[in-house]
């Protein structure tokens, strides 16, 4: 029986590799087209200066040696638990294929690596790019994470996202054509989005052949242009209980067969201006499957009350 009324990532990863599955993040040494100039230099106005890998390890360590660290923190935890190598600072397609093909076998060769998830936009996989991911799709679990955000092209624009809706669904079309699964990454309470453009963008990755799904609450992180708009007033971050009643609407709207990956995300406390609320994780977690069981709501059953 499920624990969750939603289909759960740790339960995914129990179904598929029947024990504990942790996932390290690395840091590739990669950039961004938002912020080399070839997009932008100015990177998403939420975008921290770890390019949303905060959390990631050391990039002046090799792969393996962020594997062996990232190992060496999880294993008094988890002692019996496989891992996935977590590409997830930047984009870390954008490099030629030759540089990837290094970074992610290097990942790949380590003990207890049963796959690899790779964070990127959906306009920086080329055909070589593919190419590379089904050869390695062949010989590991390989997922690839796009970064969506939101399906209202006005917010993608303000947001400085950098390509329209039209590139997501073919890269999202084209993992899916050679096995890969995508999971889509969603932000939460971006600004001027009402609870209807969340709710569009759950639609538009329904439609889709999309196997995860990241929600992610809008963090105001130091130093990003969101910041400043929070800090003159022009943004007003999610209260909790306004962030768990979209929260809840959106796992009611998903698909039933789309994993939940993240429910919230965390934010680095050092950089973190609002909404400070989101440091109590555990908290709002809790909160959430209260509402969940009193509003008797499940994944995909739109006819909940």
């Amino acid at each position: 029986m499920a624990q969750y009324p939603y289909l759960s990532l740790n339960e995914y990863y129990r179904n598929l590799f029947g024990r504990k599955t942790a996932k390290i993040s690395l840091d590739g040494g990669f950039t961004c087209p938002n912020r080399d100039g070839t997009l932008s230099t100015g990177g998403c106005i939420f975008c921290s200066a770890g390019g949303s890998g905060d959390f990631a390890e050391d990039a002046t360590l090799s792969i393996a040696q962020q594997i062996e660290k990232g190992k060496a923190q999880t294993q008094k935890k988890w002692p019996n638990a496989c891992y996935i190598a977590y590409f997830q600072a930047f984009t870390n397609t954008y490099a030629p294929v030759e540089v990837l093909r290094q970074k992610y076998e290097e990942a790949l060769a380590q003990p207890e690596i049963s796959g690899i998830s790779i964070a990127t936009r959906a306009d920086c996989l080329g055909a070589d790019v593919l190419n590379l991911l089904g050869e390695l799709s062949l010989k590991t679990k390989v997922w690839v994470e796009l970064g969506l955000q939101t399906a209202n092209e006005d917010t993608a624009s303000f947001i400085r996202r950098g390509y329209p809706n039209k590139i997501f669904i073919e890269s999202a079309q084209r993992l899916h054509h050679i096995h890969i699964p995508v999971i889509a990454h969603v932000i939460l309470g971006l600004p001027n989005e009402t609870m209807e453009d969340m709710l569009n963008t759950i639609d538009f990755i329904n439609r889709l052949p999309i196997h995860g799904i990241k929600l992610q609450l809008l963090h105001v992180l130091a130093h990003t242009d969101l910041a400043a708009l929070y800090e003159s007033g022009a943004y007003i971050p999610l209260e909790q209980e306004e962030y768990l009643e979209i929260l809840c609407r959106c796992i009611q709207r998903l698909r039933p067969d789309i994993v939940i990956y993240r429910l919230t995300g965390d934010g680095d406390k050092s950089i973190l201006l609002a909404p400070l609320w989101s440091l109590r994780k555990r908290e709002s977690l809790n909160r959430l499957h209260q509402m969940l069981r009193e509003k008797k709501i499940q994944q995909g059953n739109s006819d909940c009350p």
